[in-house]
């Protein structure tokens, strides 16, 4: 449908000499017209005689080329009804309700007047020909507001979930790719990679969203492939290069569905080992994955440190893996009636065994609850083997819920997880409860090795640790964090052996407690971390590179002869490579070391200006 309007100027000299404005506007009807039709693609175009309203096709965007429009889309751009008048929206609606009700009522009482005086209808006054034509224009502003978008919802084609996707995908290129920096002067363009013609078919899909970029390793069946068609489509969409990043050398197969989703590369982080580290006996070789200097030699110091003096001691206090759902009743009191059921030990065994059918390894230890309202939270603890435990408790928290059912049919399951388990979060029931493993290690460093090794001395340790670790942290408001670095090395060893990083905020709680022994002689350190979160088997332990890193330190996989052994195990040497960080790192500001050390060792000596060249 075309709709033309010409707007006629009679002398333009002397309409800019009697008016404000430079050139004239349009009549207030008939933008009216324009803007109550949001569904026609109007645009105006003016000249120094001829105004028109024509059909014109959307200008190019400068960044990337949108997708051709659905049938049943309208241009962002188009006039809409509430352009009328360049006035706050609110304004505008409130404007035109009150000359839509009070035309209407002006137009009813002054024909009730004709009628009375048999005045024919068709004979208007001026005042009454004003009055239709402010009623039509603001019947047709109200009928574009709120009328179009209401039946357009009725008889428009519902989109189908490809045209969603595709909707969505297009929509996210919109707002987030932008042109890539112009190249400098003489440089030249990376060109796109080599790829055979299939290949190079399937990236066309997936820039185009035909192909879904999830969808690539179930149509392949090669998941190197599809990381290498999805590498390439990125570069292509994002303008950006990743050619740093490395894509051969990895097994892409050993993550598909547990790891890693559209993977386009991995990321090299660097593997140093501290130790020996002597623990209760053993001696252990620990590995780090990090990308901080000094971090490494500082803990090999640690353990150098704690070998010379004769060792650690490592006790497990507790081993148990929790998760807390949240449920609602209609009232506190049945909420505390499910309360008091749970926490009977006379009920203790049924729901251990309907618990324990969800995994041969899992085991209920315990139940406690909170409420809050007639909100009630259940935080189940179970032994897990030699996993961390995550999905399997989960699985026997379902059991018992769905157990429960029949006792308590107006129990409504909000969620699996109600933040009182607490996972990745720092809580406070974590730092007193425990969750994971709960460990403490400790040592006895002769005064002799706190001079020659760590070159400081034990009353200056002790007063450090009391004023730092301790007091210093309450200032701040610490939870769980009365220690000087222990989330660097959980976080280093997490990385290596395959651990959930995230965990690392409640694997960190710890607390460093340092004393003179031996009428001040020797120094007694130790770290007390109650919820370390650690496995041997699942998740990112199976991979080949953390796979290598348990097996230095001998707990790779599953124990046969006793199950969960190997993954208390880790969880001491996490302990034990802690209390070696912060023994030496609490050496390192006594002396005034810290910032000599950093320079030397967390500096890089090479020329930037010739590697970027």
């Amino acid at each position: 449908m075309l709709f033309t309007l010409h707007y006629k100027e009679t002398n333009p000299r002397n309409y800019r000499s009697s008016a404000p404005f430079q050139t004239p506007s349009p009549p207030l009807l008939l933008l009216l017209l324009s803007s109550a039709i949001p569904f026609l693609p109007i645009s105006l175009s003016a000249t120094p005689s001829t105004m028109d309203i024509r059909r014109r096709p959307p200008k190019p965007s400068l960044t990337t080329q949108p997708p051709p429009a659905a049938a049943g889309d309208r241009d962002s751009s188009s006039p809409k009804a509430s352009d009328a008048l360049p006035l706050p929206l609110y304004l505008t609606n409130g404007i035109f309700f009150t000359l839509f009700f009070s035309v209407a009522y002006f137009l009813l009482h002054r024909w009730r007047d004709k009628i009375r005086n048999s005045t024919p209808l068709h004979v208007l006054t001026l005042s009454e020909l004003a009055g239709i034509i402010c009623l039509i224009a603001s019947f047709i502003y109200l009928l574009g507001f709120f009328g179009i978008d209401f039946v357009q919802s009725f008889i428009s084609k519902p989109e189908t979930d490809e045209e969603h996707q595709r909707f969505i995908l297009h929509e996210d290129r919109n707002i987030h790719c932008s042109l890539p920096p112009l190249p400098a002067v003489g440089a030249k363009a990376k060109p796109p990679m080599d790829l055979p013609e299939d290949d190079e078919e399937l990236v066309n899909c997936v820039v185009s969203g035909k192909i879904p970029s999830y969808s690539l390793e179930s149509k392949l069946g090669d998941c190197f492939r599809a990381a290498k068609i999805r590498r390439e489509a990125v570069q292509r969409l994002t303008g950006r290069s990743v050619e740093g990043l490395p894509l051969e050398g990895f097994d892409y197969d050993s993550i598909l569905g547990q790891c890693c989703e559209m993977p386009v590369g991995y990321v090299q982080i660097p593997v140093g080992i501290a130790g020996p580290l002597l623990l209760n006996g053993c001696e252990y070789s620990v590995p780090m994955a990090t990308t901080e200097g000094c971090l490494i030699a500082s803990t090999n110091r640690g353990c150098k440190a704690i070998y010379s003096s004769g060792g650690a001691t490592c006790v497990l206090l507790r081993d148990a893996m929790t998760r807390a759902p949240v449920v609602r009743f209609s009232s506190a009191k049945r909420a505390t009636e499910l309360k008091f059921f749970l926490e009977d030990p006379l009920n203790f065994d049924t729901l251990s065994l309907v618990f324990n059918k969800s995994s041969r390894f899992a085991r209920l230890q315990g139940i406690q609850c909170a409420i809050a309202g007639k909100n009630l939270y259940i935080r189940f603890s179970c032994s897990t083997g030699d996993a961390m435990g995550m999905n399997m408790v989960s699985k026997g928290v379902q059991n018992v819920l769905d157990f429960l059912q029949s006792d308590f049919p107006d129990m409504d399951v909000i969620g699996i997880s109600g933040n009182y388990c607490s996972d990745k979060k720092p809580a406070a029931i974590n730092w007193i409860e425990g969750r994971g493993k709960s460990v403490v290690c400790e040592a006895v460093i002769t005064g002799d090795v706190v001079s020659k090794v760590l070159k400081t001395s034990v009353p200056a340790l002790v007063e450090l640790n009391m004023l730092k670790n301790l007091a210093g942290s309450a200032v701040a408001g610490a939870l769980g964090g009365f220690n000087a670095h222990a989330a660097n090395i959980v976080s280093a060893i997490f990385i290596a052996t395959g651990q959930d990083p995230a965990q690392n905020i409640e694997s960190s709680h710890c607390i460093t407690m340092m004393e003179a022994v031996n009428d001040g002689k020797d120094l007694h350190i130790s770290v007390t971390m109650p919820s370390i979160e650690v496995g041997t088997v699942g998740g990112g332990t199976q991979l080949a590179s953390q796979s290598a890193c348990l097996s230095l330190l001998g707990v790779k996989g599953a124990s046969k002869e006793s199950p969960g052994s190997n993954a208390r195990l880790l969880a001491t040497i996490v302990a034990g490579s802690v209390l070696a960080g912060e023994l030496s790192l609490m050496s390192a500001i006594s002396a005034g070391q810290l910032v000599k050390s950093h320079m030397k060792y967390n500096r890089s000596n090479r020329d930037i200006t010739k590697i970027s060249s």
